[in-house]
């Protein structure tokens, strides 16, 4: 580049003083892994994204990997710092290093300015922070430590927002720092639903909250075509291409479920027929068959006001959940809920979690003579029926979810969901799926989110499976057995010694009898 006069250099000054993507267009250099020390060659969605830094206080960006949205967001707090005086910025993390590195980035751009565009110079340096003889400031922090909470901030930048746990309580306690002008830049791939960088986006897509968002899939940059993605992918799973490439909320995110499972599930949401019960949460989709058989799956609250108690119905004949309810009822009035539901559908199989406030809605359920309560041997957690569970040392009633038993159940909540074994139709269940994952190697809810509807339904799953069927099994050979003698039509041989006089009026007496006697104590065979 010619030398420029002293005119020249106060016109090129003012005039990226002005612009942000002409100043980095023409002056800023950037490290390529490729080519070296390079002009910072910027795309439209680039300078676009320039543009909305300048123009929106809070910015949300759901990106696809290798964009350059940390480097273009470098690019813009050089043009900050350099042009504007005492500007404080923080770069923000779950982890140090990756706030550390974006910092870097900043550093180096500055450091290999043209000499004559540098109007301030670094003062002070260290490894995650810096600050210019203008007065402006940029340092790196993670999301453990208190960094930025007590100071005014010109810009807080979110770096891989989506996987910041608890960000929700942090940044109630980090948006009062912007509240003097400042602005916020938030930067993720999708991780799931339900988090903090989810709702941002979700909110500013339906224009519930300040922010701009920009959604970054992977073909928008102009080097890739479908050749690329093919190649990209290859050994990619469906997960981690809705994560990394395709900027798919849904998709993403370490579910207990599939993704695919979930997406079939919502297809099958649909409005109740009735909203109904005292707080209107009882939803039916379906009314009482009086041909069909029914199960009832419950789940209570622990009582901090935390959480819901639950409970669905499950219509065996076609694995249909008719019925849900979710609400905060007191044990008693939720036991005299159940009691009603449960005998208005057939005197239901009612299970019925036995957790500490559990064993209060148990024993209520027991008070009003409810007739098939689940019963199940405690050491083994095998289903019996209610009245040997009655009578037999070692049973109790209601449903244990214990550390032996949660994994079970949500296994096989999994494989019916896998296999579309079973119908859902309520957003509010799906809607749990969906921030359902596992936290280091445990299924439970989101940080913030329950997951009450969804832990029913994984009992419900599973005594259909195991005792229904069991029991169904059973009844069905006591059934054959009992049959098979009392509809055989074979005439006993009267000549054989010790049948004489025996006659067939006789036997007949004595079946009628013997069904007579049956039906009256069926309970002893069962």
């Amino acid at each position: 580049m010619p030398r420029l006069t002293k005119q020249q250099i106060l016109k090129e000054v003012v005039k990226c003083g002005k612009d942000p993507s002409y100043f980095l267009k023409n002056y800023a250099r950037i490290s390529h892994p490729m080519h070296g020390l390079m002009l910072f060659k910027t795309y439209d969605y680039q300078d676009v994204l320039l543009n909305d830094f300048n123009d929106y206080r809070f910015n949300v960006i759901n990106k696809g990997r290798q964009l350059g949205i940390s480097t273009i967001t470098a690019g813009y707090i050089v043009w900050m710092m350099l042009f504007h005086r005492d500007k404080a910025i923080l770069v923000m993390a779950t982890k140090f290093d990756t706030a550390g590195n974006l910092v870097r980035k900043v550093k180096n751009i500055m450091k290999n300015l043209p000499d004559w565009i540098r109007i301030a110079n670094i003062t002070t340096d260290n490894r995650t922070s810096f600050e210019l003889s203008n007065g402006s400031t940029i340092k790196a922090a993670s999301t453990s430590g208190d960094a930025g909470r007590s100071e005014a901030l010109s810009l807080l930048v979110l770096d891989e927002a989506a996987h910041i746990e608890g960000l929700e309580e942090l940044w109630t306690g980090l948006y009062p720092t912007l509240s003097t002008g400042g602005r916020c830049i938030a930067i993720s791939t999708p991780n799931g639903v339900g988090n903090w960088f989810h709702k941002t986006c979700t909110g500013a897509e339906s224009n519930e909250n300040n922010f701009k968002l920009t959604t970054l899939m992977w073909d928008v940059h102009p080097d890739r075509d479908e050749e690329w993605f093919k190649k990209e992918t290859k050994n990619m799973s469906r997960r981690q291409i809705a994560q990394e490439l395709e900027c798919n909320f849904n998709t993403s995110g370490e579910t207990v479920i599939d993704p695919s499972g979930i997406d079939w599930m919502m297809s099958l949401v649909r409005e109740p027929k009735h909203r109904t019960g005292f707080d209107r949460n009882f939803w039916i989709w379906e009314e009482y068959d009086p041909t069909c058989n029914y199960l009832l799956a419950a789940d209570v609250a622990r009582g901090d006001g935390a959480d819901s108690s639950t409970f669905h119905i499950l219509k065996l004949e076609t694995m249909e959940i008719i019925g849900e309810y979710q609400g905060k009822p007191t044990p008693d009035l939720y036991a005299n809920m159940l009691n009603q539901v449960g005998r208005e559908f057939g005197n239901a199989m009612m299970v019925v979690e036995n957790n500490s406030i559990g064993y209060t809605v148990i024993d209520k359920l027991m008070e009003y003579g409810y007739p098939n309560l689940y019963y199940s041997i405690k050491s083994t957690h095998e289903y019996i029926d209610q009245h040997l569970g009655e009578h037999r040392s070692g049973a109790i009633a209601g449903f244990s979810t214990t550390t032996k038993t949660r994994p079970l159940i949500v296994a096989k909540l999994e494989e019916f969901i896998r296999n579309k074994l079973i119908k859902t139709y309520s957003s509010r269940l799906a809607n749990e799926f969906r921030t359902f994952i596992w936290n280091n190697g445990k299924p439970q809810a989101m940080r913030g989110y329950n997951d009450d509807l969804v832990m029913a339904l994984a009992i419900c799953c599973w005594v259909r499976d195991t005792a229904i069927q069991s029991s169904s099994r059973d009844l069905n050979y006591q059934k054959a057995f009992v049959d098979a003698i009392m509809t055989s039509r074979t005439t006993l041989n009267t000549q054989i010694n010790g049948q004489i006089g025996y006659t067939g009026e006789d036997n007949t007496s004595k079946m009628n009898e013997a069904k007579k006697l049956y039906s009256q104590y069926m309970w002893i065979i069962k």
